[in-house]
């Protein structure tokens, strides 16, 4: 059999999940990496893999990060490196790969793909910019500037005049293409910088057309002021136009109706008051009007008027019988996901931080805010908010009706930023339109129609450094805060720092 790739038949998910095992095992240096993101190094107990219905839930974190994907198919294999086809949780596909970094072939550094988009930018450029000169067109990553290799970008230039621009293949896929306008607004930065001398108008954007309406939203709310952002959308055959931002700002976003918590029956009421006495689980009404129970932010039980289920791959129906069952369950999750507990890289410690941060802010989300109500407080509340975000947000209001979204990161990722302004422009869109209240939200109180204000909240120390070059260019409408909280927030959360807009931290 050749040593190149070579397409794989369907397989099992216990059979992915066996081929993964020996993947990983077989390589001396195993490493996941998804578009876009850092590459997280596998360590032997630092990921998970586990058959799950009609696929595999892959689980790996480390120090760049923690990534959950559901694995549906291998689809290549080749010496040093598998590529696998998987989900993201809220339904978008995607293609990982796991490399073997101690394999030439599975080199972190091989550019060919990012190489052949940047000679056909260059093409593009020169036809449709005749008249400026094309300079530092460059595909390879700059990981000292925060620069991903997945996108080409450049200068072009006339006499004193100068434009930032990125650009991203048609194959990059849609997870790529929405993450372009982070980097292109981290280059522009530095391009305003080396061109002291010139006067450098703006970015220009490069994205296939399937891909543009994210980065087109985005842009068309960002800060004004003497820089231009403007977008071209290019097809197969090199043809591109550049997108008329009046045309964007129509948001897909659908708010969720929020319905009022079920009443418990018996004896799913006694089973919830059995748990609920177990040191560490909480009660926590989805928008569906269910009761979720976890422990620490991990969901292991659901319960209706008259049913409930348990468990935490899979929930089954729980009769009152087998509650001990589910006791037992809800002490081994307390113990382990716990501040003290005794292996910090038990998978039941390290699962779902962002989750654990919010059950602490839950706790009493003014220790993040003084000045917001203890309650209500929402969790994903539009549908386009789900764990492939990798971030959880909550909804909450001040005594005067205005409302908060705060976005909640448990470690460094250098698009919160954006995704935070993101779910703020769906919030306002929604509040404009009065849906809040018409879907069940914020009974009794009156919201006020002023903006949303937007609370970033991470570990102090996991703030990405490029995150006050991105909040510069955020408009005045947004008022944002960073709320850093301690390293140990797990044991408590306690504020060590608050800085508003894009100031500098001391």
């Amino acid at each position: 059999m050749p040593q190149s790739a070579t397409r794989r038949k369907r397989l099992a998910p216990s059979e992915i999940e066996q081929s993964i095992r020996r993947f990983i095992e077989g390589c001396r240096e195993p490493v996941l990496l998804e578009p876009g993101e850092k590459p997280i190094a596998i360590k032997p107990q630092g990921y998970s893999i586990e058959p799950r219905g009609d696929s595999c839930v892959l689980h790996a974190w480390g120090e760049n990060g923690n990534l959950v994907r559901r694995i549906t198919a291998i689809a290549a294999q080749s010496p040093g490196k598998l590529e696998l086809r998987a989900r993201r949780f809220g339904g978008e596909e995607l293609t990982l790969a796991l490399l073997d970094a101690a394999c030439k072939a599975g080199s972190l550094q091989r550019q060919v793909g990012p190489g052949q988009f940047r000679e056909r930018l260059r093409r593009i450029l020169a036809r449709e910019f005749s008249e400026w000169t094309i300079e530092h067109l460059a595909a390879s990553p700059d990981l000292g500037r925060s620069l991903s290799g997945l996108y080409t970008r450049g200068v072009l230039r006339r006499g004193h005049h100068a434009w930032a621009l990125i650009g991203a293949p048609a194959d990059a896929g849609a997870a790529v293409c929405n993450q372009i306008l982070t980097f292109g607004l981290i280059w522009l930065d530095q391009v305003r910088r080396r061109q002291l001398r010139d006067v450098v108008s703006g970015l220009r954007i490069f994205l296939p057309h399937a891909h543009i309406r994210a980065t087109a939203n985005r842009v068309a709310f960002l800060r004004r002021g003497k820089l231009r952002f403007c977008v071209h959308e290019f097809d197969a055959k090199g043809n591109t136009a550049a997108l008329d931002e009046r045309d964007f700002g129509n948001l897909n976003t659908e708010l969720l109706p929020c319905r009022p918590p079920a009443e418990m029956a018996e004896p799913v009421a006694a089973c919830v008051r059995g748990l609920l006495e177990v040191a560490g689980v909480e009660a926590v009404f989805g928008m569906d009007g269910l009761l979720s129970l976890r422990v620490r932010g991990l969901p292991f039980a659901r319960a209706g008027s008259g049913v409930m289920t348990c468990g935490l791959d899979q929930q089954r129906p729980l009769i009152e019988e087998q509650l001990p069952r589910a006791l037992t369950l809800a002490r081994e999750l307390a113990r382990w996901r716990s501040p003290n507990a005794p292996d910090r890289l038990n998978p039941l410690y390290r699962k779902y931080p962002e989750s654990w941060l919010e059950s602490q802010v839950r706790l009493d989300v003014r220790v993040i805010d003084p000045t917001l109500r203890a309650a209500p407080l929402y969790t994903h509340a539009l549908s386009i908010a789900g764990a492939d975000r990798g971030i959880i947000d909550l909804l909450a209001c001040d005594p005067h009706g205005r409302l908060t979204v705060i976005e909640l990161k448990a470690s460094e990722d250098i698009h919160l930023p954006l995704q935070g302004l993101d779910y703020w422009l769906r919030v306002k869109w929604h509040l404009d339109r009065g849906e809040f209240q018409r879907q069940g939200y914020f009974p009794g109180i009156e919201l006020s129609p002023q903006p949303p204000r937007l609370l970033l909240v991470s570990p102090a120390v996991e703030f990405h450094p490029t995150t006050e070059t991105l909040l510069g260019d955020f408009p005045p409408a947004v008022e944002v805060e960073r709320v850093g909280v301690s390293e140990d927030w797990r044991r408590e959360l306690r504020v060590v720092f608050r800085k508003y807009g894009a100031g500098r931290l001391a």
